[in-house]
């Protein structure tokens, strides 16, 4: 769980939980605070301190919350996937390529006939920019619909409900923890959102 500090978040501040070795008065343990505490130039924070052992039951709960509700969590992805297929827009894309090549033609025409060609190069480098930007946004759309097809598919193999913390299971469904005075919000790779109380 340490490599995933900087997704463990306390949502008042902001900032990221550390994990740390506590020995208080005596008795040692693993916990999580927020950066900001720990920081003595910082003001002083209000987050909790989790216990490991906490926030691993905690990641337990919401990991079976979401396979106990299985067929409810997968019609939730099933609709997401569709609104993200919506949002995929190739026909941007191709109407930017279409200027493009307009462009290309009257750019080499002005050159060729020694003419100002500044405005068509500048309108060129615009457009290759929002080419960019608009490929970048598919990408990320197809990424998005991905994560959700691929945890579609695991819930769909899911037999039981997951009886001792996982790292590499952790590491594959969840994305971020976030830390309120009363709950854990608990966001899967694949966006769903799970509160479990502390």
């Amino acid at each position: 769980m340490g490599s995933r500090a900087k997704k463990f978040r306390f949502k008042r501040c902001g900032d990221i939980f550390r994990r740390i070795h506590w020995n208080n008065h005596g008795c040692k343990s693993v916990v999580w605070r927020c950066a900001s505490r720990l920081d003595k130039s910082a003001e002083d924070c209000t987050a909790r301190t989790v216990r490991e052992t906490d926030l691993k039951k905690a990641v337990i709960q919401a990991v079976n919350k979401v396979f106990g509700a299985k067929t409810q969590f997968m019609d939730i992805l099933e609709r997401n996937i569709a609104v993200v297929m919506n949002q995929v827009d190739e026909s941007t894309i191709k109407e930017i390529d279409k200027k493009l090549g307009q462009l290309q033609k009257e750019l080499l025409r002005l050159a060729n006939n020694k003419e100002d060609y500044s405005i068509i190069a500048d309108e060129i480098y615009r457009l290759r920019d929002e080419k960019e930007a608009a490929m970048a946004k598919n990408a990320g759309y197809a990424s998005q619909k991905q994560r959700m097809a691929d945890m579609t598919e695991f819930l769909k193999q899911q037999k039981g409900v997951m009886e001792d913390y996982d790292e590499q299971l952790v590491r594959k469904l969840i994305d971020t923890i976030t830390v309120y005075d009363e709950k854990l919000t608990v966001t899967f790779k694949s966006g769903l959102t799970v509160d479990v109380s502390l």
